[in-house]
């Protein structure tokens, strides 16, 4: 899957891993979504965060809730802050649309500010991944693009490396998710944690 906007994606957050850290709220809106997983799982069962990052404040909260998790991530400078999180952990680094996981090996996925920094034209590949590693019946919490934007290559994001978006509008996200077999059972706009703009938030189910 190396290209080269894939790699703008995983360099920018090589260079920035501590300082996004750093940034990050840990009990914005956003998180409120992981509570329709939580409540749909039994302790111990295994979730994949794709798109994982530095683990706070997704990854952590997983744990805090008894669950396994494996964190998936592009970039090595994220998964090692994220192994300091204590819990049955297992981390990875790799790709949402080549995820390094056996077919039906999760009960759910969580994908927080990840899916929007790849290709568009990948997200369908995107959507059967979680839906091939994810258990039939499995819950997915997902964040996607609430509005169109085929490419925006940033030679200088807010914390100074280059960096890269694509996404779909809202109504075609919610399309692609129901063709590629995973039923949306509620979705909304959410403000970002750090301002910029709204994304739209989605917890679907494979059916």
């Amino acid at each position: 899957m190396a290209d080269e906007r894939r790699r703008v994606v995983r360099d920018g957050y090589e260079q920035v891993a501590a300082a996004y850290l750093a940034h990050q709220p840990r009990d914005s809106a956003d998180v409120a979504w992981l509570d329709d997983l939580i409540a749909a799982l039994e302790p111990g069962g295994r979730v994949l965060d794709a798109g994982c990052g530095a683990g706070e404040p997704v990854t952590a909260a997983l744990l805090g809730a008894g669950l396994e998790v494996v964190g998936v991530d592009c970039a090595a400078a994220q998964l090692a802050l994220a192994a300091r999180l204590a819990g049955p952990l297992t981390l990875a680094q790799g790709d949402l649309a080549a995820l390094p996981l056996a077919d039906a090996s999760v009960d759910g996925v969580v994908s927080y500010y990840a899916v929007i920094h790849v290709p568009r034209d990948d997200h369908p590949r995107v959507f059967d991944e979680v839906r091939r590693v994810l258990r039939p019946g499995g819950t997915a919490v997902l964040c996607l693009g609430a509005r169109d934007l085929p490419a925006d290559h940033d030679p200088a994001s807010w914390l100074g490396p280059a960096m890269y978006w694509s996404h779909f509008d809202a109504d075609t996200n919610l399309a692609l998710l129901e063709a590629h077999g995973l039923a949306v059972e509620r979705a909304a706009r959410v403000p970002d944690p750090m301002e910029h703009g709204e994304h739209l938030f989605g917890v679907a189910r494979r059916r």
